[in-house]
């Protein structure tokens, strides 16, 4: 213990896992959010810590068979002339699901009313927390790929995941009630979600894509959507770039007599 504590280098893989961790957790918590968004108020927050809890447990248990994931990495089939392993399918797999489950809140939204009555009728707790299961799988795999490739040490790993989780359950109650309140950052977080699962699938066919660049357009689009959640709170309507400018003739003759 007092190793971890005075070695400056466990010190800083310490704080970049759990750096990484949190944002590798973005898409997790956006996830939740979205799926507890469907339950009774008073039950939100309890399947929202459960979920981040299976999260923090499965990515812990990965971590401790380790040798099972290393394996995971040898090709089991052959699809489309490329060789496919463990970890590859559970990618495809994790990523038509977000795509199938993504697309559907999408429709679900559009429908208006009639979406919402469905979606209440569907949801039930233990349907919720099945479905935050199943996606933790592919993001806690996605997760303990990273730390494996960045740290040796296990006890680091564990304590970064620990630090991680406890991070985002300070802040994923305030995410969740700003996307469930504002239903334009909700469409963009399902459209967010949509290209992950496209990410998802072609990095199991061996295409692999910088998250980097999603993340960044991500937060592009969030920060554009804010300023126009801005404009709509003064009573203003949001610029539209597409609309032609028309000098006003009124104002600009009174300007020039000036």
């Amino acid at each position: 213990m007092l190793e971890f504590l005075l070695s400056p280098d466990i010190l800083i893989a310490f704080f970049t896992l759990t750096a990484l961790e949190l944002v590798l957790g973005i898409d997790n918590i956006i996830f939740i959010s979205i799926l507890v968004d469907k339950l009774p108020k008073e039950k939100q927050e309890l399947a929202r810590r459960i979920g981040l809890f299976l999260a923090m447990f499965m990515r812990i248990g990965l971590l401790l068979v380790l040798s099972w994931i290393v394996g995971l990495t040898e090709p089991v089939m052959t699809l489309l002339d490329h060789a496919i392993s463990g970890r590859d399918l559970i990618l495809i797999g994790g990523g038509l699901f977000l795509i199938w489950k993504s697309t559907g809140e999408v429709h679900q939204l559009l429908e208006g009313e009639e979406g919402e009555a469905s979606r209440k009728v569907a949801s039930s707790f233990l349907g919720v927390i099945a479905q935050i299961m199943v996606i933790d799988l592919v993001f806690s795999l996605d997760s303990i790929i990273t730390a494996v490739g960045m740290v040796s040490e296990v006890g680091v790993m564990i304590a970064a995941v620990i630090a991680s989780v406890g991070l985002m359950m300070v802040f994923a109650s305030g995410i969740g009630r700003f996307v469930s309140d504002h239903p334009t950052i909700k469409m963009l977080a399902l459209s967010f979600l949509v290209v992950v699962g496209v990410v998802l699938i072609a990095d199991g066919f061996g295409h692999h894509v910088p998250k980097g660049y999603i993340y960044f357009a991500m937060a592009f689009s969030v920060c554009v959507e804010m300023l126009n959640i801005r404009l709509r709170k003064k009573g203003l309507k949001p610029v539209d770039l597409r609309e032609p400018y028309v000098r006003d003739p009124v104002t600009a003759d009174s300007a020039s007599v000036k």
